[in-house]
């Protein structure tokens, strides 16, 4: 039981080794970091909103807008339900008018034929049924359909509305959540902020503005066919077939090219794209963007590459082309990769877009600043002082108590911050105050352990064990109390990670790695500790 390998004495060796070098580099400046070999860590931990400042938007989400959206699209699948369909043995209604009012949104239709009101009726009711936000689509019912004869108006129920418009907000929070915190490690604080504004408060990042624009862009990704047959002189004029669309070349790209004349309905929409990367362009300078598709975008992308080989094929993102390969063969793969002239930071950019997928709905910056730390120099100073003079007591309260094992119980708590700031370091986290009290807490964690342990010692050589049975009894019976302990206060951290947000979350993962740590360093570490004094000195009598 205290008896360790040479192996296993070099396996805990090397972890805390390992734990330093990558806590090294926070004692370190920004330029003897940069200085440092390339083998080596450089990464630190970042400090947090409350600590060193950064940057803050405050915006609005169009929540109209996606209402609007949706009106629209009812009065499409509207003139669709009143068309004869074959395969329902169904005739055409004809329809004398048909509008849509965008300040009331209600769309109004007059039916030309009055034998047809009561099967107009039918189908519309039929059309606008369903309910969402439930089970099944029954929980709040989306339309309220009013008849009067001929004369019809279907309105979005007020309950419907606040639906899509909280939903709204929702997805957009959590796309730009995605977009400036993929990992959910920098103590970003995304949050609701009435019915219908986002507060972002980003700590560490001090340029509003290039934070605006990574969020602003709606990142609506699509493959497009090209149109060769019209003329750029009449695309340009305006003069352009039913279903097609003149876009240009994104800044930088086109190289003074003109734009291209494209179909509107795309060939692959981003939502068929599962992931993105950006890497090296493997045919020359620069950089590129990988990416992979879905079962059902690599069959329709294979398909569509197959059958025009030789093609131009646009890929379009808000509005741009960010390229226009000309297809040189079938791509069946469900894989591709868009190169053009991009930097590595726009390579990332437009990646890490891909990857969060498209804004619901349009976002609108209603304030943005930078702001500086909110506790001020001085509160920080003194939190860090109360952590000093709090490490210090602990350290001789323990020596006090147990001697020789409180001696070696100091070094585990030592060796334990150190583990903590190097994983911390690893991950790249964002320290903020809940994330210092969580490293204290596991600090207090990793004591109660060791206490448990050593009065568990103590009892036994009291009932007149000799010190290395005590020894060995202590720790095998300590063992499940301060597991099951651990195990109850990681499952809290993890559900305050998946449900929290902004500094509960910081406090959250500084927690879960403590007591990951805590555990190793109080049941591992002074057990290597005391067994190798114990089975080395084999004293008759040990103080506790």
């Amino acid at each position: 039981m205290l008896q360790f390998s040479k192996f296993q004495i070099a396996g805990v060796a090397f972890i805390v080794f390992l734990g330093a070098l990558f806590a090294l580099p926070n004692l370190l400046s920004e330029d003897a970091r940069e200085s440092l070999p390339g083998f080596l860590p450089k990464g630190t931990i970042n400090l947090g909103l409350d600590l060193q400042g950064g940057s803050h938007l405050l915006l609005s989400v169009d929540t109209a807008k996606v209402i609007d959206d949706r009106m629209k699209a009812l009065l499409g699948d509207v003139r669709r339900e009143l068309r004869p369909n074959r395969a329902a043995n169904r005739e055409r209604v004809s329809i004398e008018s048909i509008s849509y009012d965008e300040e009331e949104n209600v769309i109004s239709l007059l039916i030309a034929d009055p034998a047809d009101a009561e099967e107009a009726e039918e189908r519309l009711r039929s059309l606008t049924r369903g309910g969402v936000g439930g089970a099944l689509g029954l929980g709040i019912r989306a339309y309220s359909l009013s008849a009067d004869g001929q004369r019809f108006e279907i309105a979005m129920t007020p309950e419907a509305e606040r639906f899509y418009a909280d939903g709204a907000v929702r997805d957009s929070i959590e796309v730009i959540r995605r977009r400036i915190d993929p990992a959910g490690n920098k103590e970003v604080l995304i949050a609701p902020q009435g019915v219908d504004r986002i507060v972002v408060q980003v700590p560490g990042d001090n340029d509003p503005e290039a934070l605006k624009a990574l969020i602003d862009v709606e990142g609506q990704l699509s493959f497009h066919r090209h149109d060769p047959t019209v003329s750029l002189a009449d695309a340009q004029a305006g003069l352009l077939p039913p279903g097609r669309m003149y876009l240009p070349f994104v800044e930088g790209e086109g190289s003074g090219r003109p734009g291209l004349v494209l179909y509107e309905d795309p060939e692959i929409t981003s939502d068929m794209v599962v992931d993105a990367t950006a890497g090296l362009n493997s045919d020359g300078i620069g950089f590129q963007i990988n990416f992979e598709f879905d079962n059902r975008g690599a069959r329709r992308f294979g398909e569509y590459t197959r059958n025009n080989i030789g093609a131009v094929f646009a890929i379009v993102l808000d509005g741009e082309i960010i390229s226009a390969p000309t297809i040189q063969s079938a791509i069946t793969q469900g894989q591709g990769r868009i190169t053009g002239n991009f930097s590595a930071q726009e390579a990332d950019n437009i990646a890490l877009l891909i990857r969060s997928g498209a804004l619901p709905a349009q976002l609108q910056t209603i304030e943005q600043r930078s702001v500086g730390a909110q506790l001020g120099q001085d509160s920080v100073e003194a939190g860090a002082k109360a952590l000093v003079i709090g490490f210090v007591a602990v350290i001789l309260y323990m020596i006090i108590s147990y001697g020789r094992f409180g001696v070696y119980a100091d070094f585990a708590l030592i060796a334990n911050v150190i583990l903590i700031a190097g994983i911390l370091s690893l991950l790249g986290s964002t320290l903020t105050l809940p994330g210092i009290a969580g490293i204290v807490l596991t600090i207090g964690m990793a004591v109660d352990a060791n206490v448990l342990i050593f009065e568990r010692i103590r009892e036994e050589i009291i009932g007149g064990k000799s010190p290395i049975k005590a020894a060995e009894t202590g720790y095998d019976k300590a063992r499940s109390a301060i597991i099951d302990a651990n195990i109850t206060t990681f499952l809290a951290a993890l559900i305050m990670f998946q449900l929290g947000a902004g500094p509960v979350r910081g406090f959250a993962i500084t927690l879960a790695v403590g007591v990951v740590t805590s555990v190793f360093t109080a049941y591992v570490l002074t057990r290597l500790f005391a067994g190798g004094y114990l089975l080395a000195k084999r004293p008759q009598e040990i103080k506790l």
